[in-house]
């Protein structure tokens, strides 16, 4: 004859009814977001900052214009605000957007840093 408490199944408890209930109602966690930053320099123009915001990220001429104009008053301006893996990616292809054709002078790509959002 088998032995039954073997077979036996152990029953879930209402904890772990509730508990598993509650994991899938509750909403996932968001994973933090970071800016990337985009610093000013004199080695690059408007005309590559603008080309480079259009082709790196999809901003249209206008809003690159916009941008442009904030990290030459200010200082830097906050380009994108995304996971940190995109983050990272994007301000790693900025790095690697070359020299301003524009300025014989340049030496490379714009500089830019990632950070976390303030706050999450």
């Amino acid at each position: 004859m088998p032995d039954q408490s073997a077979a036996a199944v152990a029953e879930p408890s209402m904890d772990t009814v509730r508990e598993t209930a509650e994991r899938q109602h509750s909403k996932p966690k968001r994973q933090p977001r970071y800016n990337v930053i985009l610093w000013n320099d004199n080695d690059h123009t408007y005309e590559y900052v603008i080309a480079m915001l259009q082709e790196l990220f999809g901003h249209p001429p206008e809003k690159g214009f916009l941008m442009a104009r904030e990290v030459d008053t200010r200082g830097r301006v906050i380009v994108l605000t995304t996971t940190k893996e995109h983050a990272e990616l994007k301000r790693d292809q900025i790095h690697a957007y070359g020299k301003d054709v524009f300025i014989p002078t340049c030496k490379g790509s714009m500089s830019a840093t990632i950070e976390p959002v303030p706050g999450e």
